[in-house]
């Protein structure tokens, strides 16, 4: 499983509680916000699975829920999506004087792949200046622009009718599981082991313990192969 393991408090982050009383005596009116220009991309025609999707949506610190639920913040109309599939969750590097962000996994039902990371059920990763997600058939670019406030961030939709990722791996597109897998038809040959297979598999030990390598006839003297 490939996942970079979540800032911890004893890690590279503290409570953003903590961050808040530190650097900031009293909220500034009109103090910029930390902005998230997120892209959205379904092979669906139309733009029925984000017809809930506002054009821009402010929000607080706490984290930011993304699924097909009446409690989501970022509702998708998708029935293969879990009502809490993912969510973004902000929080204050040590030291840092600007919002950082994290994406986490929440959906028992499929996976969801970050920069060609693959997230399971609660495993969460950072989040960079530039970031590629795909869920259920969904592509999503999240492009993060760094402010001063500490208390809440924007985020700013597009909905995209060409696809975002290229060349996605077949598991990324949440469809490789139903596809069943082809096998040679009878007869053709073709799975039959051939003279340098051994190359590719493993060395079977003999009896008396060591490897035993096939050996390989040489031709004939004259004959070409």
């Amino acid at each position: 499983m490939g996942y970079t393991r979540p800032p911890t408090r004893e890690g590279n982050c503290q409570p953003l509680e903590e961050g808040l009383r530190k650097n900031v005596q009293a909220p500034v009116h009109g103090e910029a916000l930390t902005v998230l220009r997120m892209s959205l991309h379904h092979p669906t025609p139309g733009s029925a699975p984000f017809a809930s999707v506002p054009p821009q949506l402010e929000h607080d610190t706490s984290p930011l829920l993304v699924g097909r639920g009446p409690d989501a913040h970022l509702r998708l109309q998708l029935p293969r999506l879990s009502r809490q599939h993912l969510s973004l969750e902000s929080y204050l590097e040590k030291g840092g004087a600007q919002l950082a962000f994290s994406l986490k996994a929440l959906s028992h039902k499929g996976s969801v792949w970050v920069n060609r990371l693959t997230l399971s059920f609660q495993e969460q990763v950072p989040l960079g200046a530039i970031n590629k997600v795909a869920f259920s058939g969904i592509q999503m670019v999240v492009r993060i622009e760094g402010g001063i406030s500490l208390e809440a961030f924007v985020c700013y939709f597009h909905l995209s009718p060409s696809p975002l990722i290229h060349r996605l791996r077949p598991e990324e597109t949440d469809e490789w599981e139903s596809v069943p897998q082809e096998h040679p038809p009878p007869g053709s040959g073709q799975g039959a082991p051939g003279p340098l297979s051994f190359l590719h598999s493993p060395l079977q030990p003999n009896h008396g313990g060591a490897p035993e390598i096939p050996l390989q006839r040489e031709p004939l003297d004259g004959v070409l192969s």
